[in-house]
């Protein structure tokens, strides 16, 4: 009797188990269902393109806008549109003309009372004697003073209209252990 029963029993786990194991899908198609209800049907569609409209360039014998301008064309046009102060366009540039004031330093002097020269030192560890009405600096800065720990000179600052401002600026003597510091 008890082979029948234990069998009887493991029969009806069995079969327990196996209806645990039904086929049954209707829990995921109502939730599908209900997705697909909620959710839009598709992509909004692209906005039209509009269409290209070509413009042929009409100035043939004007500049190419897609060069830059030579400098000297654009100096040339600002001395003969505007009467005021400007640089002279035909003055040769000198050596320290290339640095600006930033990258120059005073380190001394040489002289006696009535010529007096500045010993100046550029970006590129070059050494230059200058003295009373030379240039130096991106602005066209012409010196106008030498003095024993400074020099003063005068700069021409462009207005954005054509036209040039002076500015008198002051260069330091340099500390002597600041070359050594960096």
């Amino acid at each position: 009797m008890s082979r029948p029963v234990g069998r009887l029993l493991a029969l009806s786990a069995i079969m327990l188990l196996l209806q645990g194991c039904n086929d049954s899908l209707t829990d995921i198609q109502q939730f599908m269902e209900s997705v697909k209800a909620n959710t839009p049907a598709g992509i909004p569609p692209l906005p039209k393109a509009k269409p290209f409209v070509h413009i042929s360039y009409q100035s043939v014998n004007a500049r190419s806008p897609f060069s830059a301008p030579r400098p000297e064309a654009v100096q040339e046009q600002f001395s003969q549109s505007q009467d005021c102060l400007s640089p002279d366009p035909a003055r040769r540039k000198e050596p320290l003309e290339k640095f600006a004031l930033d990258n120059l330093a005073m380190r001394g002097t040489l002289g006696d009372s009535d010529n007096v020269w500045a010993l100046i030192e550029a970006a590129d560890k070059t050494l230059h004697r200058v003295s009373k009405n030379n240039y130096i600096g991106l602005f066209h800065g012409r010196i106008i003073q030498v003095d024993a720990n400074q020099i003063e000179l005068i700069e021409l600052i462009p207005d954005g209209a054509g036209c040039w401002k002076e500015r008198t600026t002051t260069m330091q003597m340099a500390d002597p252990n600041a070359a050594t510091r960096k």
